[in-house]
């Protein structure tokens, strides 16, 4: 089977970026599931019910999410009613919402993880080796399973990837907005990238306009982030995995532009 994992979707112009492109790529590449990443989705930052909903009508199956989950108070309801959305595992238990998820194809299941690093963090997550360890068990019965550790540091990316080697058939890094160049299958069988980029205006600071993020970081000035503008890319990743081993056997990263 294929699966297609988008990195982070930024604002507005991302999602209506993801929609104009994915129906095309999951034809082009025959893809069976396409999970992104929509934590950045709402405008301002976050996730909204109104953005997730347009991930899914554009063609993404289920909705990872990360550290700004939580950013707006309308997604904590949704999160807690749709089985197809799920923040990190290892935040705090009273979160709304789960950090795994079960997607049935039919003849296989894929057991969807998320995880969030906690290396240059303020806040107070679970360790995500250990909770690797406790969502594995839930989703046991899953041949196929699908980490995706939004987390700052390369090194604990690749330590959690190294880690769960063998035991999970893909872990991809969120969070930066910038893909990675080491996509690669682990000597177990585990597909690997440190971070999948970002669906969003290519000439920005991580999806917003470059002066904003000069002067919050020049001034040390509080600064209001407004999304940029312009060309845009939607940055993913193509794993194909072996449905009966559950092992990853070929990692094709992909930047589609604007043309």
């Amino acid at each position: 089977m294929k699966l297609l994992a988008l990195g982070d979707v930024v604002s507005s112009s991302g999602c209506d970026f993801v929609r104009k492109k994915l129906p095309q790529i999951k034809k082009q590449y025959n893809i069976d599931i396409c999970i992104a990443n929509g934590e950045n989705s709402a405008v301002g930052n976050g996730i909204l019910p109104s953005s997730a909903d347009h991930l899914f009508a554009s063609g993404a199956d289920f909705i990872t999410t990360g550290n700004h989950v939580f950013r707006r108070a309308e997604i904590y309801d949704y999160i807690d009613e749709h089985e197809d959305i799920i923040r990190p595992y290892n935040m705090h238990s009273s979160a709304p919402g789960r950090g795994v998820g079960v997607i049935d194809m039919g003849r296989y299941k894929i057991g969807v993880i998320n995880l969030i690093g906690v290396s240059f963090s303020s806040s107070n997550y679970a360790n995500p080796f250990d909770s690797l360890d406790k969502a594995i068990e839930e989703i046991k019965d899953c041949r196929i399973k699908v980490v995706d550790f939004h987390a700052e540091a390369t090194g604990e990316k690749g330590a959690l990837a190294a880690y769960a080697d063998g035991r999970v058939s893909v872990l991809f890094g969120t969070h930066t907005h910038v893909q990675t160049a080491d996509a690669k299958i682990l000597p177990q069988g585990t597909g690997f990238i440190t971070d999948l980029g970002m669906c969003g205006p290519e000439f920005s600071v991580l999806g917003v306009k470059a002066e904003n993020v000069v002067r919050a970081l020049r001034t040390g000035m509080p600064t209001r982030f407004t999304p940029a503008e312009g060309d845009m890319i939607m940055d993913c990743c193509i794993f194909e995995i072996d449905e009966k081993t559950g092992r990853t056997v070929s990692v094709e990263p992909l930047r589609i532009k604007q043309v």
